[in-house]
């Protein structure tokens, strides 16, 4: 990642062309802070110019001169004329430099830190340890990332200091030297497992090896999706929306010398056996980019819940956004339809016994959601069947959030063949209608004593909201998408609902907030009414239209969203760990979750004329269309005409050919 910014956690702007360095990082989001990071710079000559702060030796460069592929990146530092190319693996890199100038060559390295670092130097054998414990939190006691340096070169001088809030060191480099490999490991656990890591997956490689070696896993993983068709500009975005989404969550666990998986707990701290995952916001990505995974990736999700199994057995708690550890972030405990999905789809490779546990005892006990586990507001909604307006915060979102969770919960309970637990779950997934106003036709906040908040403002933001109004949250019932419809009057008046909510005006009051912040912004800079497409509430609401019998309206209005709200520069919005990308990939594909704990998708219209799924067990599906978004769309499926609007999961991993005509 190129950083572009001394300190802000916005470390990278595309319009910005100089960078202070390559950093080290897996940033799960800028709100809530980086970790273990250290910053990497070729240099040339100006020797007593490197110790000043990273904006003072920054270099320019040229965007539209560098190439930035998954598997490598490549710019020119014009300040020190050298040619720089990073080239990553899961847990190291190596940083190339070509010198082109006659000036001393030399490499810095910077991490954040205030007291006397520890930097072990060992030119004979070219190589500098050093460890970065900077975190915002989330970390146990003693946390740190322990990097180690191999050089391809000796070096002639080393010079370290700290300043302006970080360690720098800086190398140099005999004059006529005119290209340097650093390779880079790094290690939660220890110095030597951070070589470790290094030997297996960089060793002594060549450039070019590491290149060729990246690119082909890139490409099996991009190639799960292969398109025929469609603009160039469309199958930019289709691929880069998919490498987007394959970036998190972070692999956590590292090999041991017999090759098993273990990682540094930040919940016990101590190296435990097995997988870990870290950096995922279950509130952003449950709608689509877990949906996504149980197609595409299957076998790679069923790991990643065994890492959130592991969190739970380790903490005692499943969390809420890990990153890397517990922390308190957005509503719910939407990991809940994380595991939901997974027992209703049948993805294997985790516990489910030890996850069911977990997802109990968040929806039952007590925890500590300031501290990023547990359901807040669990006792209020316990005895009064939702959570009420000035007891707790955001109590609106909170209860049709519990209430979801409550019906995903209930199918890992069937999964496992308990009954009445099943049945409790179910019941109370209804806890969504106490604040269900059928006279207004949104979900509002209620009081203690039963009755409305008011004044009731459907385009205030805010409590008992979250980064949205009613509008953005009048449709958080997936589960039970049909009793909602029947509340707003039937399929008719919902799809009128719909529409009025895509055309009228973007208006919003700020109410709780206080100020504009920028996903309202972003919802009045384009012309879609209250559908916030720039935020994640709003990503299942446009297949609504399908579970109300118009299919065609979700054609039109998802590809109307895909065109003009994503383009080959950028999102509309808050990408968030993959989540409006996994978006744009299903809905490209023709197929959405509406409700991801039920083992279906509805349809609207797949964007390119063909795309073809390669699945788990050699299976293909084979997605063809062949008709315009404002048309009425007939589906067929293996040659048979869809009449419902959905296809099932099961049909889906079984392959064949399905049809927009």
């Amino acid at each position: 990642i190129l950083q572009s910014s001394d300190s802000s956690p916005w470390m990278f702007q595309p319009g910005i062309r100089r960078i202070q360095g390559f950093r080290c990082t897996h940033q799960l989001s800028p709100w809530l802070g980086d970790y273990g990071q250290a910053t990497f710079l070729p240099i040339c000559g100006e020797p007593s110019e490197v110790h000043a702060g990273a904006s003072e030796r920054a270099s320019s460069y040229r965007p539209e001169d560098s190439t930035l592929a998954p598997h490598v990146l490549s710019l020119h530092l014009m300040r020190y004329g050298v040619q720089a190319q990073l080239i990553p693996t899961e847990r190291c890199a190596m940083l190339a430099a070509q010198y082109s100038k006659s000036e001393v060559p030399g490499f810095i390295f910077d991490f954040p830190g205030t007291t006397t670092p520890v930097i072990k130097e060992d030119n004979a054998n070219r190589t500098l340890s050093f460890e970065s414990s900077a975190n915002s939190g989330g970390v146990q006691k003693g946390f740190a990332c322990y990097y180690v340096l191999h050089f391809s070169e000796r070096w002639t001088d080393f010079i370290s200091s700290t300043s302006h809030g970080h360690h720098l060191g800086v190398v140099h480099f005999d004059q006529a030297v005119t290209s340097i490999n650093v390779r880079i490991g790094t290690s939660f656990i220890s110095f030597e497992q951070a070589a470790h890591n290094l030997e297996l997956e960089i060793g002594t490689k060549s450039a070019a090896a590491l290149r060729t070696e990246g690119e082909a896993v890139w490409n099996n993983h991009l190639r799960r999706v292969e398109v025929k068709g469609g603009t160039t500009e469309q199958q930019k975005i289709l691929y880069s929306c998919l490498y987007r989404t394959l970036l998190f969550p972070r692999i956590w666990h590292e090999p041991d010398a017999s090759g098993a998986m273990q990682h540094r707990s930040v919940y016990t701290g101590n190296v435990e056996a097995g997988v870990m995952y870290a950096d995922h916001g279950y509130w952003d990505v449950y709608r689509a980019w877990y949906p996504m995974m149980t197609v595409l990736f299957p076998e790679r999700l069923g790991e990643i819940l065994q890492g959130w199994v592991n969190i739970y057995k380790e903490g005692g708690w499943l969390p809420q956004f890990p990153c890397p550890g517990y922390r308190a972030c957005m509503t719910g405990s939407l990991i809940d339809s994380v595991f939901g999905e997974a027992a209703a789809k049948g993805i294997k490779g985790f516990d489910m016994d030890a996850a069911y546990a977990g997802l109990k005892k968040h929806a039952t006990e007590r925890g500590n959601p300031d501290a990023g586990y547990g359901r807040r507001g669990v006792e209020e909604y316990l005895k009064f069947g939702y959570v009420p307006a000035g007891l707790v915060d955001q109590s609106a979102a909170e209860t049709v959030d519990a209430a979801y969770g409550d019906f995903c919960i209930a199918q890992v309970a069937r999964a496992l063949g308990k009954t009445e637990d099943y049945e409790m779950f179910m019941k109370r997934s209804d806890s969504w209608r106490h604040l269900f106003d059928p006279e207004t036709g949104f979900i509002r906040g209620k009081k203690e004593d039963g009755t409305w908040l008011t004044p009731f403002n459907p385009v205030r933001w805010g409590d008992p909201y979250v980064e949205g109004s009613a509008w953005q949250h009048r449709w958080d019932v997936p589960h039970d998408i049909a009793a909602l419809i029947e509340g707003l009057g039937g399929k008719e008046k919902t799809v009128a609902a719909l529409e009025q909510m895509l055309t009228m005006a973007p208006d919003f009051a700020t109410g709780s907030y206080g100020k504009e912040i920028h996903e309202m912004s972003e919802m009045a800079a384009v012309r879609f009414g209250q559908y916030a497409h720039s935020n994640q509430p709003v990503h299942h609401v446009l297949s609504i239209f399908s579970a109300a019998g118009r299919q065609d309206r979700a054609a039109y209005w998802s590809h109307r969203v895909m065109e003009e709200l994503y383009t080959v520069e950028g999102f509309a919005g808050d990408e968030d760990t993959g989540s409006m990308a996994a978006w744009y990939v299903l809905s490209a594909l023709g197929i959405f979750s509406l409700c991801p704990a039920k083992a279906e998708y509805l349809l609207g219209r797949a964007l390119f004329p063909s795309a073809t799924l390669h699945l788990s067990g050699g299976k293909t599906l084979v997605i063809e269309s062949a008709v315009k978004a404002a048309a009425q769309t007939t589906t067929t499926f293996n040659g048979k005409t869809i009449t419902a609007s959905t296809i099932t999961h099961t049909d889906v991993l079984a392959g064949g050919h399905l049809r927009f005509l």
